[in-house]
C-alpha cells in the first residue's frame, strides 16, 4: 500500500501541534511500507498557494516536546474561504487543485472550530479529510478534551499561583485575565486550580455589584486580598443585554485595553481597594507540552493514521470518556462546546465558595 498524505496546522498555535503531527507520522511510517507526507506551510495558505515541503522521518524526530508548529500556522477565517483573495483567486478551487495535483490520498487538518469548518467544506467538496482537535479553549464540540488545553491550563494556573504571594503581601485585589473569548473552560479550570475567589466567564454574565460585594465580604472575614480569574470574553449583564451591533460599538468606545482593566476600575470605584491586573496572554500558548498533552496527542495522531489506512474520511478524531474515536465533520462543524452554567463543575465550585459574579 502506498500513501500520499498532506498535513497542515491551522489557526492559533498551541503546545502540542508538533506532538500530534509526530503521532500521525510515526504511526504511518511504522505501519505503511510506502508513505509520503507533504507538509503545507502556514496552514490553509500553503494549500491554497502550493507552498509545501515533502517531509522525511527525521523531520518528526525530537519534536514531541517542542511547542509551536514546525509547519507554521495562520488564521484563515471560514467566512472568507468562499471570498476570492486580492488577486481574484478562488480559494476553495485552489485548495482542491493542489490536493489533486499532488495526488493526495488524504489531508490531515490540525485545528480548532474555524479550521474544522473549512475541513468539512473540503470534505463536502469531495476531498478525503481527517480533522484533529486543537485548541487551548477546549471548545470543540464532540470531544471531551482538545490537545493544547492541559498545557495552557498549566501556564494559566501557574500565573494565578504566582500572583497569590504578592496579593497576600500587599493586601490587594488581583485580576488574572485568562484566554477565552467565547468560552470559559480554561478560566474555569485555572481559577479552581489556582484558588481564585471569583471567576468570571463569558457564559455567566456578571453583576459588578455582586463582584464588589464578594470582595467586601472577604474583607469582613479578615481576608485582605482577593484573586479574580477573568476570561478575556467575560461580559457584564448590562452588556449581555445589548444587541451584537451595540456591543461592538461599546467595545470600540471603551478606554480600557481589555475587560480585566474595566472590571478593575469598577472594583476600585465600588470598594476603594487597590487592584492590579495581570495578563499572561500568549504565554498560555507557548512552551513545551505537558505530559498529559504528549500522551493525548500521540493517541490522537496514531488513531488518525489508522483511519487513513482504513480509508475512513470526513471525520474529526475525538476523545470521549478517555476512548479515542471519531465523529463526522458534518456533525461537529460550527458547534461550540460552551460551559453550561448549571453543570457539575460550576455547582461544585459554588459549593466551595467561589463567586461567579451573578
Amino acid at each position: 500500500m502506498a500513501l500520499n498524505v498532506g498535513i497542515l496546522t491551522s489557526g492559533g498555535d498551541c503546545q502540542s501541534l508538533n506532538a500530534t503531527m509526530r503521532g500521525v507520522a510515526k504511526a504511518l511510517y511504522t505501519n505503511v511500507k510506502d508513505v509520503k507526507i507533504i507538509g503545507f506551510l502556514d496552514g490553509y495558505k500553503g494549500l491554497m498557494y502550493e507552498n509545501y515541503r515533502v517531509m522525511s522521518p527525521s523531520d518528526f524526530s525530537g519534536i514531541l516536546t517542542e511547542g509551536g508548529t514546525i509547519l507554521g500556522s495562520s488564521r484563515q477565517p471560514f467566512k472568507m474561504m468562499t471570498v476570492p483573495d486580492e488577486n481574484g483567486l478562488d480559494k476553495v478551487k485552489a485548495m482542491k487543485s493542489t490536493y489533486n495535483k499532488l495526488k493526495l490520498d488524504c489531508l490531515v487538518v490540525l485545528g480548532g472550530n474555524g479550521s474544522q469548518k473549512t475541513a468539512n467544506l473540503l470534505s463536502q467538496e469531495g476531498l478525503n479529510v481527517i480533522g484533529l482537535p486543537k485548541t487551548i479553549d477546549n471548545d470543540l464540540w464532540g470531544t471531551d478534551i482538545t490537545f493544547g488545553f492541559e498545557s495552557a491550563l498549566n501556564v494559566a494556573t501557574n500565573a494565578i499561583d504566582c500572583i497569590h504571594t504578592t496579593a497576600a503581601s500587599h493586601s490587594r485585589v488581583f485580576i488574572v485575565e485568562v484566554m477565552g473569548h467565547k468560552v470559559g473552560w480554561l478560566t474555569l479550570h485555572a481559577g479552581i486550580a489556582g484558588g481564585a475567589d471569583i471567576i468570571l466567564l463569558p457564559e455567566i454574565p456578571y453583576d459588578i455589584n455582586v463582584v464588589a460585594e464578594a470582595i467586601r465580604q472577604r474583607e469582613k472575614q479578615g481576608k485582605l486580598f482577593s484573586i479574580l480569574a477573568v476570561a478575556e470574553g467575560a461580559i457584564s449583564k448590562e452588556t449581555a443585554a445589548l444587541s451584537k451591533k451595540e456591543r461592538k460599538k461599546k467595545a470600540e468606545q471603551s478606554v480600557y485595553p481589555s475587560i480585566a482593566y474595566e472590571i478593575g476600575a469598577d472594583i476600585t470605584r465600588l470598594t476603594g481597594q487597590e487592584v492590579r491586573v495581570t495578563v499572561p496572554g500568549h504565554m498560555q500558548r507557548g512552551g513545551s507540552p505537558c505530559p498529559y498533552d504528549r500522551v493525548l496527542s500521540s493517541r490522537l495522531g496514531a488513531y488518525a493514521a489508522g483511519m487513513i489506512m482504513r480509508k475512513e474520511f470526513g471525520a474529526l478524531v475525538v476523545s470521549q470518556n478517555d476512548v479515542i474515536t471519531h465523529l463526522p465533520l458534518s456533525e461537529i462543524a460550527g458547534k461550540l462546546k460552551v460551559v453550561d452554567p448549571e453543570c457539575d463543575i460550576i455547582q461544585q465550585a459554588r459549593m466551595i465558595g467561589i463567586s461567579f459574579g451573578d
